[in-house]
């Protein structure tokens, strides 16, 4: 292991033998078991359109997830670093996969709605600029090849 490189690990384990096995299309379930050690385990699925339980994580909804905490956890990080008091944070992040017709597809866009709100209305502007260094820094946003925008409002107490 280099500096700075940080591992990780998981099991995933599909439990979707209906008993055939993958017989046929329709003849299996999308269910997995995403574990990591010393965490609970995630309820994962496909995405209903592509056959998987509604009820339970698809990898699209992990992604977003990913890009959300992400940027929140930078952010936090660059409020601290500036002096502003985050007293609250919530995101409404929305994404777009698009199929290519092939039995593929990507995402090309997700959209980060954070609602941030601050101490002190001094701290509003350095909030807003909070989010730029917040981008630079998620490690998340910095590996995936589509854009990650943010429509960010900050507010005060």
């Amino acid at each position: 292991m280099t500096l700075g490189e940080h591992r990780y690990a998981l099991t995933a384990t599909w439990e979707g033998n209906l008993g055939s096995g993958t017989s046929g299309y329709r003849e299996y379930s999308r269910d997995v078991t995403l574990s990591v050690e010393g965490k609970p385990d995630v309820l994962a699925s496909a995405d209903k359109p592509f056959r998987g339980d509604r009820a339970r994580w698809n990898p699209e909804d992990l992604l977003l997830a990913a890009l959300s905490e992400c940027h929140l956890l930078s952010y936090l990080h660059a409020c601290v670093t500036v002096g502003v008091v985050v007293v609250s944070y919530r995101d409404s992040a929305t994404g777009v996969m698009t199929e290519d017709g092939r039995s593929g597809g990507a995402f090309t866009d997700v959209l980060l709605r954070p609602e941030v709100v601050v101490a002190e209305p001094s701290m509003i502007e350095r909030a807003e600029h909070a989010h730029a260094e917040a981008h630079r820094m998620c490690f998340i946003a910095n590996s995936v090849n589509f854009p990650v925008r943010h429509q960010a409002t900050v507010t005060s107490l």
